[in-house]
């Protein structure tokens, strides 16, 4: 008789994985980050346990996207007063905060909850192809 695996908190091991963003279309990048930080491409995956790894995301800044996105797709805030709607293109978030664009992508493509911001936690991104964890051991990632 086969009994299932519940993974545990304590017996999840994690890597570290590089993803290039440079020259990439931004739903590919996104989609492939949600992936690892949920912990999809592991064998103890369990929905309920955050069983991911941490991604570091650099060149958010050189991310593709394909049509007329740059133009068409709108960023909306509301700061809960009249008149408080505030509406921003992807082209004018990319030039002014391009770690934003990619964060919202992902951290939209997790599930809702308390179990999306432990993931959300694990995901470093940067604008430039500079980031701060040099001494862990990184695997980069190939994004098609």
């Amino acid at each position: 008789m086969l009994k299932t695996y519940m993974a545990k908190k304590q017996e999840v091991k994690r890597k570290w994985y590089l993803i290039d963003a440079k020259d990439k279309i931004l739903g590919r990048v996104a989609t492939k980050a949600a992936t690892i930080l949920r912990g999809k491409h592991k064998t103890i995956y369990t929905p309920h346990v955050d069983t991911g790894d941490y991604v570091i995301i650099t060149n958010a800044s050189l991310v593709k996207v394909t049509g007329r996105k740059m133009s068409d797709k709108i960023y909306r805030r509301y700061s809960g007063y009249p008149g408080g709607l505030r509406e921003v293109t992807l082209d004018t978030m990319l030039t002014k905060r391009p770690a934003t664009v990619m964060q919202l992508a992902v951290q939209r493509m997790l599930p809702a909850g308390s179990l999306a911001k432990q993931m959300v936690k694990k995901l470093k991104i940067y604008a430039d192809g500079k980031h701060a964890f040099e001494g862990q051991k990184i695997e980069v990632l190939e994004v098609k």
